[in-house]
């Protein structure tokens, strides 16, 4: 089992961890060098890489799977739900009548139908599909991310880029959350940060660079109403300059800091310090970035491309996360956010689901698939569509609300290596659990992880420098791939 060991751990007065200092002396008596011994601590593989990099589109709140990809058209009434089904390109697949275009690129997909866990909470579920493991509830209760949840998986790929060897700093980032962290937008909240999409014990420097898009009232719902190009700036969280400040009195403001920067570490070596002093270069580096910027101009796209995206949040942030990758970036998520409280939480009523997040998801994974494949991107791109929860077989009132059900869910799958037109696992008659081919959190991330090429069974460091594996008893689905 491999390990990699990062910041977290003493050091000695050059700066070599104890750890790696003992590692070295006892690897001189086998005949290894210490260059060689780091080396090998910093190999991360684990095979070779499938694709370069994930678009994770996480459709926050648990889209019912029995009004997308698993319906039931032969269910009871009171099961089936209220929409129609329609043949796609993948002859064992009907899906939902509110997805036409993506019933017309299903050849591309992979369909999981048997996702499943027992965490029946959002927040809790939301940790574990972007990371997982299982999250620790905070003591004292709460919805919010805290510094003990375990790291995402595109903070941990965030991670081994900033220390595989010979790693050298970057214009671009290697994981970015769009359009917002989760949880921004909720109307009832605006301070709360759902868990799963930040580094937690690995440290704030491994974060995600996320992008800030605010709405206009507490009710409105960006994600899928037509947004102006003056809401999708897409600004780079924290990183705009405020009024009057110009780039040139930044950079003087960065030297300044830095001097204070210099004192305080000659005082202070703990790892805290140390991991908001890579958090400060890291944003520096990303404010000043002209890559960055360059990716983030949503307005360099042609004009029918976006329309065929959708003018909604979610639609341009699924083709920035394009724009992103494109230049560079391994892991970006796009969140499709329950900013009105519910969106994909539907508990009161399907109305929503017809009239505007279905479509607004037809629209963008169809266009995503379709772009990536037209720009020779596809293969190299691993593409994970899903919510952290399905919804009850039963509706919960006559307007086809229906309550969380984490047992059974959808997971949509394509590139990176993926088999293309193929439905795997399959689910009872009332799409209430799985019959066959059970897929954990555990497994998909290992799925993930290996597609990236990095070992799933790789350990990192947690707060006491005790080595962890990234993913906990997680099997890689081997048969998904081609």
């Amino acid at each position: 089992m491999l390990n990699l060991l990062g910041n977290r751990t003493a050091t000695t007065c050059s700066g070599l961890s104890r750890r790696t200092a003992l590692q070295a002396a006892g690897a001189g008596l086998l005949g290894l060098t210490l260059p060689k011994l780091l080396a090998a601590e910093g190999l991360a593989q684990g095979g070779k890489p499938r694709a370069k990099s994930v678009i994770f589109l996480f459709l926050f709140g648990g889209p019912s799977q029995l009004e997308t990809f698993d319906c039931k058209p032969d269910a009871p009434a009171k099961i089936r739900g209220p929409f129609k089904t329609i043949a796609s390109r993948t002859p064992e697949l009907r899906i939902s009548e509110h997805l036409p275009r993506v019933a017309s690129i299903t050849d591309q997909l992979c369909v999981i139908r048997t996702m499943t866990h027992n965490y029946n909470d959002h927040s809790g579920g939301g940790h574990y599909i972007q990371t997982g493991h299982r999250w620790q509830v905070p003591i004292g209760g709460g919805f919010n991310a805290t510094n003990r949840d375990w790291p995402s998986m595109g903070s941990v790929t965030e991670y081994l880029a900033q220390h595989s060897p010979g790693a050298k700093g970057s214009e671009i980032p290697n994981y970015a959350v769009l359009p917002n962290f989760l949880g921004k937008l909720q109307e009832y909240s605006s301070q709360l940060r759902r868990p799963g999409e930040y580094a937690g014990w690995l440290g704030r420097g491994y974060d995600g660079l996320t992008t800030s898009i605010p709405k206009k009232t507490a009710k409105d719902n960006p994600y899928t109403r037509e947004c102006t190009d003056d809401e999708l700036k897409f600004e780079v969280q924290g990183l705009s300059l405020p009024d009057g400040i110009t780039l040139d009195r930044l950079e003087k403001r960065q030297t300044l800091i830095s001097q204070f920067d210099d004192s305080l570490r000659q005082l202070d070596r703990h790892p805290g310090i140390l991991a908001w002093d890579r958090l400060q270069q890291r944003a520096w580096s990303l404010a000043t970035s002209s890559a960055t910027r360059k990716a983030l101009n949503l307005q360099a796209e042609p004009a029918d491309l976006r329309d065929k995206y959708g003018r909604n949040l979610f639609g341009q942030s699924t083709l920035m996360a394009r724009r992103l990758i494109e230049a560079g970036t391994r892991f970006v998520t796009v969140h499709f956010d329950a900013v009105d409280g519910y969106g994909w939480d539907s508990h009161t009523t399907s109305a929503d689901l017809q009239k505007h997040l279905i479509p607004a998801l037809d629209n963008a994974l169809a266009s995503l698939v379709a772009d990536l494949k037209d720009r020779g991107l596809l293969d190299e791109t691993l593409v994970v569509c899903m919510g952290e929860m399905g919804r009850t077989p039963q509706a919960a009132n006559a307007t086809w609300g229906r309550s969380h059900w984490s047992t059974l869910f959808p997971a949509v799958l394509a590139g990176g290596g993926i088999k293309r037109g193929i439905v795997y696992g399959s689910s009872d008659k009332d799409a209430a659990y799985p019959i066959d081919k059970p897929v954990k959190p555990e497994d998909l991330a290992a799925t993930i992880y290996s597609a990236l090429g990095i070992d799933p069974h790789l350990q990192l460091p947690d707060p006491t420098g005790r080595p962890v594996s990234i993913v906990d008893g997680g099997r890689v689905l081997e048969e998904l791939f081609a």
